[in-house]
């Protein structure tokens, strides 16, 4: 029987991811950890730090109000070792927003999207698993800055539901390792695909496409907090808000609403036996209440119900006051 008589469906997509040691999510894990510091000694601390690092100087800009004290320099240097000199400029927040923020108002204005397929147990586009799975894979072996990516053919059902997943290339880039080790570890990290991704027989492999190289993170590039958005949401299969996560507390919804639509996802994901949901949640600044609230559920729209969407009600419901943000940003907001 042909593919066409039986009416599955083919789609080639690709993702990417990258190393703690990136340059640019350095600068996340730095912002996060900020961020964390604060949280432990005051819960209600206002966060919005961006990092800037690379060629041996680490720049922190953004707004802090709190009663907690943080050594930057202290907490900062063991991430980016001694020879890095940091520079500091933080001040409080604006009171023209936090007048909004303390009435229990949306931090910031924005559209926050949520996700779930029914292609694996975390609910996450197969091509994006992969390629932070070869990732998470590497850096255990090799710790250092580096790159994944994967792109492979998906199998769908004739109702689209996932079938399977064939490899078609992988791209891997990584500072310290000699390709000929790469090309090892790769084969080590086929045997362990689960039983519905397999490995095309043409499968092509570029590593080190440009050739062995040993200078990488803060040293080889400049990195930036939010410059990796779409490997901390879904991968490029899915369209996102804009709104960087790292550096800012929960009163900012571009983060907890975001956290909040991948939980509403998931929820009508299981409850619904769908096959692909999206979740689209947008506030205006100050205001509580969402402007709009929509699922999509196989395609079909519908508005969401069930959930309390007040930024104080969700910042409840995930336990967002807790630091736990720097362990978030190395493999993706939603992958724990």
């Amino acid at each position: 029987m042909s593919k066409s008589s039986i009416k599955h469906h083919f789609i080639t997509r690709t993702a990417e991811f990258v190393s703690p040691q990136h340059p640019d999510k350095i600068c996340d894990i730095i912002s996060d950890t900020i961020l964390d510091a604060f949280l432990r000694e005051d819960p209600q601390a206002r966060v919005a730090v961006e990092t800037m690092g690379g060629h041996g100087k680490v720049y922190l800009l953004g707004e802090v109000t709190s009663r907690a004290k943080v050594d930057y320099q202290k907490l900062v240097q063991p991430l980016v070792g001694e020879n890095i000199e940091i520079e500091t400029n933080i001040v409080k927040q604006s009171p023209e927003i936090a007048r909004g923020v303390d009435e229990g108002g949306a931090g910031d204005q924005g559209i926050m999207v949520g996700y779930a397929c029914a292609e694996n147990a975390e609910y996450l586009p197969t091509e994006y698993v992969l390629a932070r799975n070869l990732c998470k894979f590497l850096f255990a072996l090799h710790p250092f800055d580096g790159k994944t990516q994967i792109t492979a053919e998906l199998e769908y059902g004739p109702k689209g539901n996932f079938l399977s997943a064939q490899i078609k290339h992988v791209v891997i880039s990584w500072q310290k390792v000699a390709t000929k080790q790469l090309c090892a570890d790769l084969t080590a990290w086929f045997t362990q695909l689960p039983p519905k991704v397999l490995v095309d027989t043409t499968v092509k492999v570029s590593i080190n496409p440009a050739g062995d190289w040993q200078i990488g993170g803060f040293e080889a590039d400049s990195g930036l907090t939010g410059r990796k958005l779409i490997v901390d949401n879904y991968g490029p299969r899915v369209p996102i808000g804009g709104g960087a996560f790292s550096g800012k507390d929960p009163s900012k919804v571009d983060r907890s609403a975001a956290y909040m639509a991948r939980k509403i996802a998931v929820d009508y994901l299981n409850e619904r036996d769908a096959h692909e949901v999206l979740v689209n949640i947008s506030y205006a600044l100050g205001e509580s209440e969402p402007i709009d609230a929509t699922v999509f559920i196989d395609g079909e729209p519908e508005t969401i119900s069930g959930y309390d969407l007040s930024p104080r009600a969700i910042i409840r419901e995930l336990d967002l006051l807790r630091p736990h943000y720097a362990e978030r940003a190395k493999w993706g907001h939603f992958s724990l």
